[in-house]
């Protein structure tokens, strides 16, 4: 059975940063380390960092000292104003491509034009980005929650960097429908959309698709219900372990993506248990 990986999959260059961020705090921070929520949407790597002495808080009320990381989906600017009142060392690990995001926002809003957000309520990203978008901030994750607009109404669209193109244009095609002329910001990071494309387009070759990361992690279950739709026979897994030898009876191709998220030993892992499993078998 041949085992294929996208080629384009697994941590991204602001996962990669933020993990070398907080790596150096522990080396060399005198004081506690702590995050701000997971650092990243990924379970494993939260518990390592946990394990290694890195506390995850949930507001900064519960810090009273110490190295406080930003974590790669940004928070809204008064949380880091909030930090730094209280003598705290801030990191910031917001992810480039979340901080563009909340810059075209803060720009938009600056501008004039009442922002609509294309993503997740009540994501971590979406709550930073829609901080710098002023109060009059819409979140939506299709065309059917949009609100009616009055026709001279100035709308400026970006979207959640996880989002697929697809969602980011449905929503502006309702718009125009509508005959509004949004202003857009395509925010969707390059990193997503090479991953999204690439797990497309391995998922149409062979039968069976896995898809490792995080089941918390907005990019690695976006990437999983495009392969669904490509691949009958896709399967979201976190760890190893989850690997079923059913899943691959009759098989003759397996490919594998992993979302933004996801550190290349997580994937590694994954193959070495796919090969041993199916040369069990």
């Amino acid at each position: 059975m041949e085992i294929r990986r996208a080629r384009h999959a697994g941590a991204c260059y602001g996962v990669k940063r933020a993990l070398q961020l907080v790596e150096e705090a522990i080396r060399t921070s005198p004081r506690p380390v702590y995050t701000l929520g997971p650092l990243i949407h990924n379970p494993q790597v939260v518990e390592d960092l946990k394990a290694r002495g890195v506390t995850m808080a949930d507001s900064i009320d519960a810090i009273e000292q110490g190295t406080i990381v930003i974590r790669s989906h940004g928070v809204a600017p008064a949380i880091i104003a909030e930090a730094k009142a209280k003598h705290l060392e801030v990191l910031d690990a917001t992810c480039p491509h979340v901080s563009k995001a909340q810059a075209a926002a803060s720009e938009l809003a600056a501008a004039g034009y009442r922002v609509v957000v294309v993503g997740e309520r009540g994501h971590p990203e979406i709550e930073g980005i829609s901080a710098y978008a002023g109060d009059q901030v819409l979140v939506v994750q299709g065309p059917e929650e949009l609100p009616d607009f009055d026709p001279s109404a100035r709308i400026g669209v970006i979207a959640q960097t996880t989002q697929t193109n697809a969602s980011l244009q449905t929503v502006i095609k309702a718009l125009k429908s509508r005959g509004l002329q949004p202003k857009t910001q395509n925010t969707i990071c390059f990193a997503t959309r090479q991953r999204q494309a690439a797990a497309t387009e391995l998922a149409q070759e062979v039968d069976v698709m896995l898809v490792v990361g995080g089941r918390n992690s907005s990019n690695t279950t976006r990437l999983a219900e495009l392969c669904a739709a490509a691949c009958a026979k896709t399967h979201h897994v976190e760890k190893p372990e989850e690997l079923a030898a059913d899943w691959f009876n009759s098989a003759r191709s397996v490919g594998i993506t992993a979302g933004a998220s996801t550190p290349e030993d997580q994937i590694v892992a994954v193959e070495q248990h796919l090969a041993a499993l199916v040369a069990d078998a």
